[in-house]
Order: structure tokens, then sequence, then C-alpha cells
């Protein structure tokens, strides 16, 4: 399927229109995070059980989805405050933490997969890091580890933790996270203008154009929230946070999440998820461990802390955190230094431990 061909553009169109439909329909049934959990149902179960001819040769266009991060990341900047500043202090505190929770996390999804779900040492290794999804798979590509394997765990490991995390606050808050009326408590400002919306894609330009020319570490989420984040506090620009925006980022988000699951061998994915599961389980109880001690330590918030080491995706996080309105600049800032750090420290231990298979 040539690309911006009729076709090409038909199938987007399509795939738009079920994530819509699978967005309302979750609104509709009161589930957290409608937007993103019914459009990456809906699309997810496409591929999965319908696999249309037409998806064979489909790519979901990426430049759309860098879009939709990007303006993630200017709506993110909105919420830089002086009382994320007033936080500095304790950063250090949390980032030793999560130094701690990443190598913790690592290390028990490791044992996990290679002890229960029975896979090489190279690909449990691989598949057990809590972030740096890409850099993961291409290291234990390198390393003779099962790629199929890799790619479905790291992507479940995401979905799953979109999926938890929700429903779990969902029981604790009382009501749906991310629904309408919490997307709104987000949007202090109410509904934005056309000149608001018009200067928020001209902030995502902007801010992708600078970080990709100084190569700033997931570029298309940094760069924006930076650009936007320095207009806030200058108050140079008054951005405000449309809700109808960010229903529609995580729409994007879910269509594309489930499209990851084209092409999957269904046994195989059947015993990556229930692996995943452990796993994910473990690194929310993990994770909140490290909450309660932070927030004991920093009196930052609980709830704050909790999404900032849930083992999510950077852009999926950070929608979260702005549907429930907790404090997202804090919750990007720790996801962000997840990556780098997990980054770091897989591609160190894997040549300490020589990782091959």
């Amino acid at each position: 399927m040539g690309r911006f061909s009729t076709a090409f553009l038909l199938t987007t169109c399509v795939m738009l229109s079920l994530g819509a439909t699978g967005g309302g329909l979750a609104v509709w049934l009161g589930l957290p995070m409608p937007w993103m959990l019914g459009s990456l149902i809906a699309s997810g179960a496409l591929v999965l059980f319908v696999r249309p001819r037409t998806l064979e040769t489909y790519v979901f266009p990426e430049q759309l989805r860098v879009v939709f991060v990007a303006l993630i990341g200017v709506m993110i900047g909105t919420q830089v405050t002086p009382e994320l500043a007033g936080l500095a202090g304790e950063l250090p505190v949390t980032m030793v933490g999560l130094a701690f929770f990443v190598v913790m996390a690592h290390g028990g999804n490791a044992l996990i997969f290679r002890r229960i779900g029975g896979y090489s040492r190279a690909t449990a290794f691989y598949a057990a890091t809590p972030g740096g999804l890409m850099e993961s798979i291409m290291l234990g590509e390198g390393a003779g580890a099962d790629t199929r394997i890799l790619t479905a765990q790291q992507f479940l490991r995401i979905i799953l933790v979109i999926t938890f995390l929700p429903l779990g606050l969902s029981l604790w808050v009382g009501e749906p996270v991310g629904s309408a009326a919490g997307m709104r408590a987000a949007s202090s400002q109410g509904e934005a203008s056309l000149w608001n919306v018009l200067l928020i894609f001209a902030a995502a330009g902007a801010g992708l154009a600078v970080a990709h020319r100084i190569h700033l570490p997931a570029a298309q989420l940094t760069g924006p929230l930076l650009i936007a984040a320095t207009c806030t506090v200058t108050g140079v620009v008054d951005l405000h946070l449309p809700v109808w925006l960010i229903a529609l980022a995580q729409m994007v988000i879910g269509v594309t999440l489930g499209l990851r699951f084209h092409g999957t061998d269904m046994a195989l994915l059947r015993r990556c998820a229930w692996l995943a599961v452990l796993s994910v389980v473990y690194m929310l109880l993990l994770g909140g461990s490290f909450a309660v001690i932070l927030h004991m330590l920093t009196g930052i918030a609980f709830l704050h802390l909790f999404i900032s080491f849930a083992p999510g995706g950077v852009a999926e996080m950070s929608v979260i955190a702005l549907s429930l309105a907790a404090n997202p600049a804090l919750v990007s800032f720790h996801h962000i230094a997840r990556i780098i750090m997990t980054t770091i420290e897989v591609s160190s231990a894997g040549r300490l431990l020589k990782m091959r298979d």
C-alpha cells in the first residue's frame, strides 16, 4: 500500500473512525481512560481476530502519531509551575529511588521470564527491561535473543500498565479516571479558543525542530514540553488545555498500540500475555512501595509518585497524568529519566554479564 495513496488515506480514516467508535463505546460503558483503552481494544481486536487483508501492508502514519505526542508534550509543558521548581530539592531523592527501581524491576522481571517463562538467557534479560522499548529490542537482537518475544513482551508491558493503572486508580478514587469529567479537571481554563489551538500546534512544531537539532532524549515529547514550559513560566503565551485534544491524543495513541498486534501469532501472544501480567503486577507493587517510601521522605503526593514509577510508555503515562491533573511535568520528568537509566543499565549490564545466546 503506497504511502499517501487513496487506499492508504482511506485505511487511515477507517482506523481513526474505528478508534473513535471504540472510545465512544468505552465512554458509554464508563471505562477509565476511555479514548485510549477503547480505541486500543477496537484496533487490537480487528488485527487479531478479523485480520483484514487491507492491513497486511498497512503501517499507521508515524508522522501523525508524532504530531499528537508533540501536542501532549505541549500540554504537559503548560503544567510547569513555580510549585514544580519548588520540588527541585526533593528530585535527587526520587532519582536515587528511581535508579534502584530500574535495577530491581529489571532483575525481578528477568527471573520471571527465565525461571517461570523458560526463556533463553538473553531473551529473558532484554525482555525484562522496565523501559527503553526500541533500545531493548535492538540490543536483544544483537545478542541473539528472540525478537518476536522481545517485541511482544515490551508492548504488552506498556499496554497492561495503561490498562491496570487506570482501573486500579478508578477503584481508589471512586470514579473512572481520564473520563470527560476527569479531563475537565485537568483543564482549568475550559475549552481553548481557535487561537490557542493554533499556538499549541506552533509550539509543538518549534519544539520538535529544536529537540531533533540538539538530540534530546524522547525528542517528540521533551522538545515541545520545554518550549511550552518556557512560554508558560515566562508568561509570554497563555496556552489553554482543550479537553477534546486530550481525548483525540488518547485515541490516536490507542489505535497505534492496537495495530502493534498485527501479524502476532496467537499461541505466542497467549504465552507472553500471562507472563506480562506477572511482570506488570510485580513492577506496579514495587513502584507503589517506592512511592510510599518516597512520599514519607519528600512529601510529594503518593499518586504523583506512583504514576511516575509505573513503567508504561512516556506518552501514555503523560496522558494519564494529564487526565488526573497529577503534576504531569513531574511525571514526565521521571519517565524520561527512567528510560535513560534503563538504557544505560541494560547496555552496561549486558556487556558485564556477557549476555548472548
